[in-house]
């Protein structure tokens, strides 16, 4: 995979870090991480894009957000790298560190759901491979990468008032089985995991980790299947009987972001028109 020379972007860099607090969003190019990636801007931060193989896609998420950029002082910059790699996680750090010096907030969006649906019976390993690489082993290490560097900065406490955190992007399906899709129900379920993991790791540090947990989202992940959804949301799959939006999901980050849980950490917030509510 092609990505941007870290070398250019060290030579820009000044030597302390800037003022703007710093957004990482995995998997920004499109859909919920585009949107999260609209309300960051709105909320003050500089931002990382990182997109795994759509570049036009991520250059249109860049100049949306540079539209939208709250504070004079901060920018937008986009990153190829693929999360499954343990080569471009480092250098997507490396880029961060070297453009800005800093980083406030790790927004671990990136996941692939199963190219082809197979029952649980017939599923393949191939596909339960690069589900696990992509959704869970990679999110993993890049939140113990970022989470080192977090660290450093606050021993360092030459950020004012650096309080930094960490999100996970989650799913419905970490708790509902889909028998057609086992791997990627499999891989979320982990994830959640890791939300815990890493919120009983890194509390003693003030460095709290919440997982967000979107229901049925309109994005290309779902257009496969708008026809189903679009009948079982009006049947009553959710309380709110309406598709999710990539903006509802923002708004929940840009709350996070904001710092608006100060006692709390590994913390599930659902995203879901109330699917997780069990009804009679």
């Amino acid at each position: 995979m092609e990505t941007p020379i870290i070398a250019e972007a060290a030579e820009n860099q000044p030597l302390l870090p800037g003022r703007v607090p710093v957004a990482l969003i995995t998997g920004a190019s499109r859909g919920i991480g585009r949107g999260i990636a609209l309300e960051l801007a709105h909320a003050g931060f500089s931002l990382v894009l990182n997109y795994a193989s759509h570049e036009s896609a991520a250059r249109e998420a860049k100049a949306q957000a540079d539209a939208c950029l709250a504070d004079p002082e901060a920018s937008t910059e986009i990153f190829g790298a693929d999360i499954a790699s343990a080569a471009d996680r480092r250098d997507l750090l490396h880029f961060t560190r070297a453009r800005f010096g800093r980083l406030d907030l790790l927004i671990s969006n990136a996941g692939v759901a199963p190219r082809v649906r197979a029952d649980l019976l017939e599923a393949g390993e191939e596909s339960f491979d690069r589900l696990m690489a992509v959704n869970l082993k990679g999110p993993f290490f890049l939140i113990q990468a970022a989470a080192r560097w977090m660290l450093e900065q606050k021993e360092q406490g030459t950020i004012p008032g650096y309080r930094p955190r960490i999100v996970l992007i989650g799913s419905i399906s970490a708790y509902t089985a889909s028998v057609n899709r086992g791997d990627y129900c499999i891989s979320k379920a982990g994830l959640a995991m890791v939300t815990r993991l890493f919120a009983v790791r890194l509390a003693e540090a003030d460095i709290p980790v919440f997982e967000i947990r979107p229901g049925v989202i309109a994005s290309d992940m779902t257009a496969g299947v708008k026809e189903k959804y679009d009948r079982l949301i009006a049947e009553g799959l959710s309380p709110i009987r309406r598709w999710g939006t990539p903006e509802d999901v923002g708004r929940a980050v840009a709350a996070v972001a904001r710092d608006h849980f100060p006692f709390s950490t590994g913390e599930v917030i659902n995203v879901d028109g109330g699917f997780h509510l069990h009804r009679l």
